[in-house]
């Protein structure tokens, strides 16, 4: 996960050890994607503390070697799936991250679910410079096996 994170030069990078500690205590809402024994493509998740009917996709990535394939498109499905409870989908997504806000637009529309787009965190929020705004899409109106 670490590698597909470092290597898309898009996402927040965090510590190898992050990765290990997500994959283990969040592996409930969470996939990884494997191609000839690889890693390929990775979700990270979590149910909203005050909301547990909302899956927050922390990062999502897919590796060069397997874009074009759907895998990022199938690794959200099948959280879905696994989710039952699931009625709301939360990510943010920096403006420029074109790849992302059509991944997140297709997933709302192939579940015949609301997608909003509003604020959440300016680039003044974060301490450290070079951090673009981050917006947050909401798609609401999952239904299990949807």
């Amino acid at each position: 996960m670490w590698r597909v994170a470092r290597d898309s030069r898009t996402l927040d990078l965090n510590t190898s050890y992050a990765y290990l500690l997500l994959a283990r205590d969040f592996a409930q809402t969470s996939r990884i994607a494997m191609l000839d024994g690889e890693v390929a493509g990775f979700v990270v998740g979590y149910l909203r503390p005050t909301d547990p009917g909302c899956l927050f996709i922390w990062q999502i990535a897919v590796d060069e070697s397997a874009r074009g394939r759907r895998v990022a498109a199938r690794m959200l499905d099948d959280l879905l799936t696994g989710l039952p409870g699931v009625r709301t989908l939360e990510t943010t997504i920096t403006e420029d991250n074109a790849a992302s806000q059509r991944l997140f637009a297709s997933f709302a529309e192939r579940h015949d679910a609301q997608h909003r787009i509003e604020p959440l965190f300016e680039e003044s929020d974060f301490p450290d410079t070079g951090h673009d705004a981050e917006l947050l899409h909401v798609i609401e109106g999952l239904t299990p096996g949807s």
